[in-house]
């Protein structure tokens, strides 16, 4: 008998017409030691799922049993870790998880509870942090002890409601693994919310798709062997096809093209703030070397000395390419990125952009952050005519709207483009700021991370909204990133950066995929994974704190020689 059941769950929320239906016919079945991911976008109704199996939430009709009964509230057999850590700050990490020791074990002596305790602190690697509060953790030690407290419970079944989306790509990926070594120890029934293809491949035996209306998608099984090596995947055929699978399941039921095209741009110039000299003379721009890094350093002052930061960073563009850079967390990308828009200052070194050097910020360099900065009180329409209205002094009225409307529509925003930014979810404000820095026709265009506060799927949408837009444009761009997968699928090269301090180029490489590309495609091309093995090696090369300089030095050499 399965240990837990859903027989034709429906769930809403609201009364009348503000009533919105999450859940819709949900019938499902978990076996007793299954681990099993539930896959979906953001606002499918995964963590409503997860509060109903929790006891947190209850259907409107239908029934979710747990062994056979009705679920009527939390109980301590069903140990819950949430997506916020959600941590006593004035407890240690030991108090912490004492307070699921008592609660399960409340005839214990103190002595037997501190054992447990540290059992399972040292099942998630903190036995060296057992006695520092939250506020002296990181996020992925946070929600380790999140996961050691829900195991000291020791519960029939773990729930893990998207436990990593908000931890960097390097402790997500270290963090999955240990849930996946502890899992393989006594095999739990495991029920895992995430929205992570690879993280739901790596860890389950069954993957049920969250439809975007409410409804289950059909299973779709995992019969790679166990135990599973997140590298060795990278090779497996296996893998790769089951990658494609549900991949494409999700972007065929999700992202659905809102791009609408009734708009032509009409045939404005920026004005950039050049001086009227270089304007007067420049009767184009230039192709070769039109981006240029010659010796660049950041170096900031400390009470112990001076702290470089990026240490000879030499890379040269030609107008029209798209770069990726990528590395770990804290290796110099975004201080790159910074200096090359002005917004940061140049310790040594100088950045030239089409022949003349950057000098503080100008819209010929539009950024699009991770944040999408708009004003909260300006409608999309609004926020994009700021820019616009400064780089087009001389189009008529209807000339600057024709240009905003135009990529507004380009992003997918044709029916929101009077909606106030303070009402827009993030993947909405995130368009239109997309929009805003294509809007300004900029000679560069820089991109930081900029997809990485949204979920993976939503960040696929964006990718291929991005990719569509720049295909009209071939505007120079250089995008930094964390994620492996969307800087192979937009960038013409892949530039590695080494651990700081002290970072600099560690290795280049020159992704020769067709364009225009759609990550379905790219799933299905011979030389794709061949790509992701070259970056996900030099990753794993400095993941333990390696600078590697003097090689990476002689490498990027050899490649900037040309």
């Amino acid at each position: 008998m399965a240990i837990l059941s859903f027989d034709n769950v429906n769930k809403g929320f609201g009364t009348g017409l503000s009533r919105a239906e999450v859940l819709r016919g949900i019938s499902l079945d978990v076996q007793e030691g299954e681990f099993v991911a539930i896959l979906g976008f953001s606002g499918s109704g995964k963590s409503t799922l997860m509060n109903l199996i929790a006891g947190l939430e209850f259907p409107d009709s239908g029934t979710v049993t747990f062994k056979g009964a009705p679920i009527t509230g939390p109980g301590p057999e069903r140990g819950l870790v949430f997506q916020s850590y959600s941590l006593m700050p004035w407890l240690t990490v030991m108090g912490n998880v004492m307070l699921a020791i008592d609660a399960a074990n409340p005839r214990l002596s103190k002595k037997e509870k501190q054992k447990k305790a540290l059992h399972y602190i040292a099942m998630v690697g903190l036995s060296h942090a057992a006695t520092r509060r939250p506020a002296e953790l990181s996020g992925g030690m946070r929600q380790r002890v999140s996961v050691a407290r829900a195991l000291a419970l020791n519960p029939e079944m773990l729930l893990l409601d998207e436990p990593l989306s908000a931890l960097d790509a390097l402790t997500r990926a270290n963090l999955a693994d240990e849930i996946l070594e502890i899992w393989e120890r006594d095999r739990k029934t495991c029920i895992l919310i995430t929205n992570d293809v690879d993280e739901a491949i790596l860890l389950a035996d069954r993957i049920v798709p969250l439809n975007p209306d409410g409804t289950l998608g059909e299973a779709i099984p995992v019969t790679l062997p166990r135990p599973r090596d997140r590298s060795e995947m990278n090779h497996d055929e296996g893998f790769k096809a089951l990658r494609a699978r549900v991949t494409t399941y999700l972007m065929d039921v999700g992202i659905q093209s809102r791009i609408e095209g009734s708009r032509s741009l009409p045939n404005v110039q920026p004005i950039h703030s050049l001086p009227a000299a270089v304007k007067d003379a420049q009767k184009g721009m230039i192709d070769q070397k039109f981006l240029s890094y010659e010796q660049l350093h950041k170096i900031y002052p400390t009470p112990k000395g001076p702290l470089t930061v990026v240490e000879d960073f030499n890379l040269k563009l030609n107008r029209g390419e798209f770069v990726s850079l990528i590395g770990h967390s804290g290796c110099g990308k975004s201080t790159v990125l910074t200096m090359t828009a002005g917004l940061n200052a140049i310790s040594k070194g100088v950045i030239k952009l089409d022949g003349y050097d950057v000098k503080g910020a100008d819209p010929e360099r539009a950024v699009v952050f991770q944040s999408p900065n708009l004003f909260p009180w300006l409608t999309a329409r609004e926020n994009v005519a700021i820019g616009v209205d400064k780089v087009y002094p001389k189009a008529s009225r209807a000339e600057r709207q024709d240009v905003i409307e135009y990529y507004l529509e380009r992003v997918g925003m044709a029916d929101s483009m009077d909606r106030l930014a303070d009402s827009m979810s993030n993947g909405m404000k995130q368009r239109v700021g997309i929009a805003r820095a294509f809007a300004l026709s900029p000679k560069l265009l820089l991109l930081d991370e900029p997809f990485g506060m949204l979920d993976s799927l939503t960040r696929w949408e964006l990718q291929e909204v991005l990719m569509e837009v720049w295909s009209r444009t071939k505007v120079t761009a250089v995008c930094v990133t964390h994620d492996v997968d969307e800087a192979i699928l937009l960038a013409d090269r892949v530039v590695m950066m080494t651990n700081g301090p002290q970072a600099t180029i560690g290795k280049i490489t020159e992704v020769k995929l067709p364009r225009p590309r759609t990550r379905k495609a790219l799933l299905e091309h011979p030389d794709y994974y061949l790509y992701r093995e070259q970056v996900l090696s030099f990753l794993e090369e400095y993941e333990h704190g390696a600078t590697g300089k003097s090689a990476a030095k002689d490498d990027t050499a050899k490649q900037e020689a040309a």
